[in-house]
């Protein structure tokens, strides 16, 4: 069968580093309950927000790094390398599990309230740990705010045989892959949850935004160029996007939702994120075009000192997610237990996002030292 998918250039893509980065940024302000700050995040201004723009990009990146590999090196060679990728986002997760428990666990304890453990989700564990403990290594149980690695991780094993496919027939791969989409959203598909409930991101719904951001990487982009730079376009795009902006934010001010009619403010309030609303993908895929459009590949902005520091955490993005999870927690608690004064907010805001961003250029520093040359021994 003729390979008919377009790989992208050799290279590093640095729009993924700087968008990444922000994703990451962008979670960790919207972990933070009660924060100001986070009002700089897109989920205030849209239908989608940093996990969209997280769940793409990993899409994206996959079949950017292991399309060329998977024809190059044969489809066994490709397929297990992502398996291992999905490997090492589980044994990140597990970890990240297991140290999220003791952080909530423990600052419950020191500070005396029990309630942190409901607000996190974890409390099942305190009582019944074994049980918890299974159903979290399975992936059914997340506390709050780890539901992203686990939808990660599954779409990550499975992405080989969609990959395979998405090479040869890449508009048929995305058109069936809409399809699911539509019909777990018609059917109601999404997998169990313990101890109650399912997943908050349904895999079945937000499987199509992965493998969009695969087909985008493999000629999507440029078959869709025309459009993507067409007048019509930008006047309907804007227009959509400045539709989504008074609709967010009527579900931010009531006065605002009050004064548009019943059916409107209900059809686009509350928005359903959990089965990746139809509303909800079409505005980030405006926002990718926008994005195409407007921020080529081989922009000199990239080298400005002012994007080094997100574009490094976009670089090291695994890392600096899951310390940011960790970071959002200690953020809650000073401004539950200290002072939720609007200074306090910025300062935990700005500390979190330095730590993460120390994390992220030790990270890479520490791979560059793995991988030089051993230098040469000493004469004995």
């Amino acid at each position: 069968m003729d390979i008919r998918a377009v790989l992208p250039p050799r290279g590093r893509d640095y729009r993924l580093d700087l968008l990444r980065g922000f994703a990451n940024w962008a979670i960790y302000l919207d972990h933070i309950p009660n924060n100001a700050v986070n009002w700089i995040t897109q989920r205030n201004y849209g239908f989608s927000d940093a996990a969209d723009l997280f769940v793409f990009i990993s899409g994206y990146t996959a079949s950017f790094v292991y399309a060329r590999m998977m024809l190059e090196r044969g489809f066994i060679i490709g397929g297990t390398r992502l398996i291992k990728r999905a490997w090492q986002i589980y044994v990140a997760h597990v970890l990240l599990f297991v140290i999220y428990i003791a952080e909530i666990g423990y600052l419950a304890q020191r500070y005396h309230d029990p309630n942190l453990e409901n607000e996190f989700n974890v409390a099942g564990f305190m009582h019944n740990p074994a049980e918890t403990l299974y159903q979290g290594l399975i992936l059914a149980f997340k506390p709050v705010n780890m539901d992203v690695l686990p939808l990660y991780i599954s779409l990550m094993v499975v992405y080989p045989v969609v990959l395979w496919a998405m090479l040869r027939r890449p508009n048929l791969t995305l058109a069936a892959s809409f399809l699911l989409y539509l019909a777990a959203r018609h059917f109601g598909w999404n997998l169990p949850a313990y101890p109650g409930g399912s997943w908050y991101f349904n895999p079945f719904c937000w499987q199509f935004l992965f493998v969009f951001g695969g087909w985008f990487a493999l000629g999507g982009a440029i078959e869709s160029m025309h459009f993507i730079r067409s007048r019509a376009f930008l006047m309907l795009g804007a227009a959509y996007l400045l539709f989504a902006l008074v609709m967010t934010l009527a579900g931010s001010f009531p006065a605002l939702g009050q004064a548009m009619p019943a059916w409107l403010y209900d059809a686009f309030n509350p928005n359903d994120k959990t089965n990746l609303a139809p509303y909800r993908v079409l505005h980030f895929v405006v926002l990718a075009f926008f994005v195409t459009r407007f921020l080529p590949r081989d922009w000199a902005g990239y080298e400005w000192p002012i994007f080094r520091p997100m574009i490094k955490c976009g670089q090291q993005s695994l890392e600096v997610f899951c310390f940011g999870v960790f970071l959002a927690v200690i953020a809650h608690l000073i401004l539950v237990e200290v002072s939720g004064s609007l200074w306090m907010q910025i300062l935990v805001s700005a500390a979190g996002i330095a730590l993460m961003t120390v994390l992220a250029y030790y990270r890479s520093w520490s791979k560059r030292v793995d991988k030089a040359p051993a230098s040469a021994k000493p004469a004995v």
